[in-house]
């Protein structure tokens, strides 16, 4: 149940096209349902703006198909992640309109059309060709989410010349999710060319002293660019949820009420402008601030930097 489907249902009863009764029955489920293995959440929506996802690791595939259903019984969406190619096969026998991803290990049954989230796309950096499988099911994500992005992968820093031949790609972008395994340096390359958020994400591809990605994560988390969030190792999922709760945040600005008379909601504008501070900071390339801001009624304007 999420807030479109609760207005409707809500318009419906007011129009009379549903009864008091019928409408109490569409609600029994909300906010749970108990399948004795699971309790299926189906108040997320409402509170997060996005349905419930199953973790497919550790369940048995009747276990999923049963979530599955009873998400898809109320009309959601559904994203599967971390789940193997058998797996997914027993699966699409219970669900055919399954889609399936191999290489981001997750699967969808779109049932909805995706509301857009966001004006501007995410800039999703992958440091190798080894960490593209957590890079796409951050993507996959993503795309559930409604976020757009743009991708740009193997661009490590044992070749930093290509990332910065395509620096550009910040200028038109409101985050920056970046996914490096080994010893993990490329989010604070990346932090430290951009002004916009940085998302940063370890995997455990390496060789024995990468530690299955606990260097890149203590590489991460020590970083010298300030005010990189980093995720878990290999969770592009955690990343792509992160990136869409600060869009979230942005659509959101604290503006005041007007005083006297009725208060319409405010408009919300999402801009991205160029500051240098100094001489140094233009040889280096422009640093791009984005701008959240919101019109009240009376006209007046608040803005939030993100």
């Amino acid at each position: 149940m999420d807030k479109l489907r609760l207005r409707h249902l809500f318009e419906r009863v007011c129009t009379g096209a549903l009864s008091f009764d019928e409408a109490l029955h569409e609600l029994n489920d909300l906010p749970f349902a108990d399948l004795g293995y699971a309790m299926v959440d189906h108040h997320r929506a409402l509170r997060q703006g996005a349905p419930e996802v199953i973790f497919g690791l550790g369940k048995t595939p009747e276990q999923i198909v049963g979530i599955a259903h009873e998400l898809a019984r109320t009309g959601q969406n559904v994203l599967i992640t971390r789940l193997d190619a058998e797996k997914a096969r027993t699966i699409r026998e219970a669900l055919p309109a399954l889609n399936y991803h191999d290489l981001a290990r997750t699967a969808t049954l779109e049932q909805v059309p995706i509301e857009p989230l966001g004006k501007l796309p995410i800039a999703l950096v992958c440091a190798g060709t080894g960490d593209i499988p957590v890079a796409e099911e951050c993507a996959e994500t993503l795309r559930l989410l409604g976020v757009r992005i743009e991708r740009l992968y193997d661009v490590g820093v044992a070749g930093i010349h290509r990332l910065l031949s395509r620096r550009e790609l910040f200028e038109r972008t409101a985050l920056a999710i970046v996914v490096a395994g080994m010893e993990g340096a490329l989010p604070s390359v990346v932090g430290g060319l951009v002004s916009i958020p940085v998302i940063a994400v370890p995997t455990s591809v390496g060789y024995g002293a990468a530690f299955e990605g606990m260097t890149a994560l203590a590489c991460m988390l020590t970083s010298c660019a300030s005010g990189i969030t980093v995720c878990n190792i290999d969770n592009g999922f955690g990343a792509a949820f992160a990136a869409a709760r600060i869009f979230h945040a942005a659509q959101r600005c604290d503006i005041p009420a007007s005083t006297g008379g009725t208060t319409k909601a405010p408009q919300f504008n999402i801009t991205q402008t160029t500051h240098y501070r100094d001489t140094a900071d233009f040889l280096s390339g422009p640093q791009l601030v984005h701008r959240c801001t919101a019109r009240t009624e009376s006209g007046a304007y608040a803005h939030r930097m993100f």
